[in-house]
């Protein structure tokens, strides 16, 4: 069996393609390979170059595959569907010149939810017809992934409608598993108030895809007393180094190796750009982690 680790531009503080503050795509490239890394994800449609020469060459140079990208789009809202479509689209082609196989899905935050990040009891619902229109651009944005070759999977990210357990759960029930698996995040898991381990064991076949992210569970409990937005929350530290947070990352691979788990997962230590000194140091930190339980 064969595990592969990769990272993912937001790592090193990428969230928007347009951001002032992002660093250059060449650097990210040059110091994911210097960490250890033999993959990264696209990063947000527009950030590194859609000309499939121009990345192809760098990802060569620096001897790295492409793993695969996420729509962080507001799928939630049906007046962003034009949008949503647009970078679905852009983002299946992007990975599809290069190989890649996973086509990461997720609800960007909503402010109707941003308050409640990690409060399940407290969070907003949609109501039934928001929860349909919802699902079904969900598995509208797969089918476009699946006409391209690539795996879709549904992935929860706190301060969306994708949150919580039970959301989660919902749609997987909703939504046939050949149209959609699942990218499971640890970190978002554990924020949301849930426990990863268990919901792993409860769902590895349908696992496709992994990010690996750890909860500093001191921030996590401020910034949940705080009703502290989801950026803010990054700035403080929220996504600690792996291994120093609550995600009991041994389990993690006990779980994965149960399940026969092979492909790909990805480092995801959400970060603000203008904040983390050396992103490069707790990418090599992340690596070295991982290595030490086994993750080689």
């Amino acid at each position: 069996m064969k595990i592969s680790i990769g990272n993912a531009p937001c790592s090193w503080g990428v969230e928007f393609a347009g951001d002032p503050r992002n660093p250059d795509w060449r650097d990210v490239l040059r110091d994911c390979a210097a960490a250890g890394y033999r993959g990264i994800e696209l990063g947000p449609v527009g950030y590194m170059p859609e000309d499939p020469a121009e990345l192809g060459e760098a990802l060569d140079e620096h001897g790295l595959e492409l793993i695969g990208g996420v729509v962080f789009r507001a799928f939630h809202d049906p007046a962003a569907w034009e949008d949503v479509q647009d970078a679905a689209r852009r983002t299946c082609a992007a990975l599809a010149a290069h190989g890649a196989r996973h086509l990461v899905l997720i609800d960007s935050i909503s402010p109707r939810r941003a308050p409640t990040a990690g409060r399940a009891d407290e969070a907003e619902h949609m109501d039934a017809a928001e929860w349909a229109g919802f699902r079904d651009r969900i598995a509208e944005v797969a089918r476009i992934g699946q006409d391209h070759g690539l795996i879709p999977g549904i992935h929860a990210h706190a301060a969306g409608f994708m949150d919580f357990e039970p959301e989660l759960e919902r749609l997987l029930e909703e939504v046939d598993d050949a149209l959609l698996k699942i990218c499971f995040d640890t970190g978002h898991h554990s924020y949301a108030g849930f426990d990863p381990i268990a919901f792993m064991q409860r769902h590895k076949s349908r696992i496709s895809y992994m990010h690996f992210k750890d909860i500093d569970p001191k921030v996590k409990a401020r910034a949940i007393a705080n009703r502290t937005g989801f950026y803010d929350a990054c700035g403080q530290g929220i996504f600690c180094n792996l291994g120093e947070g609550d995600v009991d990352f041994p389990a993690v691979r006990e779980v994965l190796l149960s399940a026969g788990f092979e492909g790909w997962c990805t480092v995801e230590q959400d970060c603000d750009p203008t904040l983390d000194p050396d992103p490069l140091k707790d990418a090599r930190k992340n690596r070295a982690y991982l290595d030490s339980i086994g993750f080689n």
